[in-house]
């Protein structure tokens, strides 16, 4: 997302771009996979932040809108505890706080409006100041709130944990859960995360939509709206290294063994691509690499086509576990698969369109945290069989019978990521957000070679479909920026980025 948003941006400020992809499709992790002639979307699930593609495509003199079929969802999600303790949370606030008051009790619901305030509070201080800014600091943030309101930047309390925050608005256990896995949108323990994770709850609540066709509809319309600015596409054009001169970023050479000069390259692969040199030994200078043990997490997914019964799915569902604690211990401390995981089921026939009749086969994609271990450990075919007993276990406590079995079921591992996205381990949104301090330790659109720039969920803003959008505007704007008193020539790029000339 992150190079096509460059890519359309640039495209239409009149540079000639070329994006140069490894996979056959674009969208990177927006992947869909094919059972039985029916796509499932594999990876991002959730469409927010709207307002990120309404200026992307008013930019290109356009509307999503226009460009595509959205539906907004009415029912965020669904939560199961077990096979009787269940909770929706609706688009309609008063809504969700009845819900939860019927769930939970007054008190509960009176924690649930205190808590979205202090949610708005967080994204309004955070938009401007980190989420916008190019490259945001401590201070900036804090320079934004004493011109505003300074008052809010103790009220977010940002040096606390997500967990130990949601004590402050929540008794019940449940209710922690359900806010906790906001932290896991960035791949991150809600032990270990900063509160500020908490601004995700109100982004939710103005406005979750589906696309017809899938999320990966989304980047297909990115690349062809692209092309009809001028932006060249090559797919399964893999990259082996980016060329220095004097220094600076100058060419990418293919596998094939194509160069490609540019004045300016794009990289939106994981960061640790590059620091691991596997793009050659020039580019690895470009940035520090992320300690193993700062990683975000990774996941097991099932995409799957099968009949469901016995649990009216949404089209977003939560499973959780018994104990929270020890599935985070488990992924972070232990670095094992949870031995009692929360599963998240997307029901991707549920919601804007019809469910499907009873006993008909339905799109899955069944995802559970695992630990970004894939590139020094190779779960056994035992050991993938146990987990997807457990999972599918999990659900049937819930009372969701899913029939999971070959040809139907395809597994992504650990393993299967880090082949997908080399030098993560399998981990999917680059760093871990743990501690208050890490959300600013991501780099930023320029590297430390000039003429070569990151976009990506590894770098700022940070991991999620409209986060990485952002990344993709902000690296555009830097190369705008730098330059501006250049003429426009050729535009290159690389796996999963844009380049320019």
């Amino acid at each position: 997302m992150g190079g096509l948003a460059a890519a359309l941006d640039l495209a239409c400020a009149g540079f000639e771009v070329t994006v140069l992809e490894a996979q056959a499709t674009p969208g990177g992790k927006m992947r869909q996979i094919r059972i039985e002639g029916a796509m499932i979307d594999a990876g991002p699930t959730v469409f927010t932040m709207k307002w990120v593609f309404d200026a992307l495509f008013s930019d290109a003199g356009t509307s999503i809108e226009r460009e595509l079929t959205l539906s907004p969802v009415t029912t965020l999600a669904r939560h199961a505890w077990n096979g009787t303790d269940t909770l929706d949370l609706f688009a309609d606030f008063e809504r969700s706080v009845d819900a939860i008051g019927t769930f939970a009790g007054s008190q509960a619901a009176a924690g649930y409006r205190s808590f979205c305030e202090r949610a708005q509070i967080t994204f309004n201080l955070l938009d401007a100041s980190f989420i916008r800014a190019e490259r945001p600091s401590v201070a900036g943030m804090m320079l934004h709130a004493g011109r505003n309101r300074p008052q809010d930047v103790l009220r977010i309390k940002p040096y606390t944990t997500l967990w130990r925050a949601l004590h402050e608005h929540f008794r019940d256990r449940r209710l922690r859960q359900l806010f906790g896995r906001y932290a896991t949108y960035s791949g991150s323990s809600p032990f270990l995360a900063s509160a500020t994770l908490m601004l995700i709850a109100h982004v939710e609540r103005m406005g979750v939509y589906q696309i017809e066709g899938g999320m990966h509809a989304l980047a297909a319309s990115l690349q062809k709206l692209a092309g009809a600015k001028g932006a060249a596409f090559r797919f399964n054009a893999a990259v082996k290294s980016i060329e220095t001169t004097r220094g600076a970023a100058s060419a990418v050479i293919l596998a094939s063994g194509d160069r490609i000069p540019a004045d300016a390259i794009v990289f939106n692969g994981d960061i640790n691509a590059l620091a691991a040199g596997l793009l050659g030994s020039a580019a690895a200078t470009a940035l520090t690499a992320t300690p193993i043990a700062s990683r975000s997490q990774s996941a097991i997914t099932y995409a799957l086509l099968s009949p469901t019964s016995g649990f009216e799915l949404a089209h977003h569902n939560v499973f959780f576990s018994n104990d929270y604690a020890a599935e985070f211990d488990d992924v972070f401390a232990r670095g094992r698969v949870p031995l009692d995981p929360t599963v998240y089921v997307c029901a991707q026939d549920r919601g804007a369109n019809h469910p499907p009749a009873e006993g008909t086969p339905e799109r899955l994609l069944c995802l559970i945290n695992a630990p970004a271990c894939g590139d020094h450990t190779k779960f056994t075919s035992e050991e993938m069989a146990q987990c997807q007993s457990r999972t599918f276990q999990q659900l049937a406590r819930c009372g969701l019978s899913v029939q999971a079995a070959p040809p139907n079921l395809i597994v992504t591992a650990p393993q299967d990521f880090e082949q997908l996205f080399p030098a993560t381990g399998g981990a999917l949104y680059g760093a871990a957000s743990h501690g208050w301090m890490a959300p600013f330790q991501r780099p930023g659109s320029r590297s430390k070679i000039p003429g070569l720039y990151l976009a990506g969920g590894s770098c700022h803003p940070g991991a999620g479909v409209p986060m990485a959008t952002l990344s993709g505007r902000l690296a555009a704007r830097a190369i705008l920026a730098d330059h501006a008193s250049i003429s426009r020539s050729p535009m290159a790029a690389i796996p999963g980025g844009t380049s320019t000339r």
